[in-house]
């Protein structure tokens, strides 16, 4: 059985940081492309950032030079470190595991970034 579990998510002040973790078990964690989503409220899910080809990763330009993508292998966790948050980070985080066309979901964790 699949399992990602998010968490490190919450509410904080704009300028703040929070690091999100994400703990995969039943997949060959080191195989699978490992990334992170959002949903904020009336938006659609967007990709936020993700590994690519090895160790490469890629951000939604918004994000980029704020967060940061990373993974340990030994943990099989995924993380994803958030600084200076902003109000439009608002959202639901999901972490994801894909390997060719088969995708797996956590069930998200919230964070609220105050102005």
């Amino acid at each position: 059985q699949v399992r990602l579990v998010e968490s490190g998510g919450g509410l904080v002040q704009a300028g703040g940081s929070l690091r999100l973790s994400c703990a995969a078990s039943g997949i060959i964690f080191s195989i699978h492309t490992m990334g992170w989503y959002r949903r904020a409220p009336g938006k659609q899910r967007e990709l936020v950032a993700t590994f690519t080809t090895g160790d490469s990763t890629n951000y939604v330009d918004s994000v980029k030079g704020r967060f940061t993508i990373s993974r340990d292998n030994a943990k099989n966790t995924v993380y994803l470190q958030m600084n200076s948050l902003k109000a439009e980070d608002t959202a639901v985080y999901y972490c994801n595991a894909r390997r060719s066309l088969i995708a797996y979901w956590g069930q998200g964790t919230q964070v609220t970034v105050s102005s």
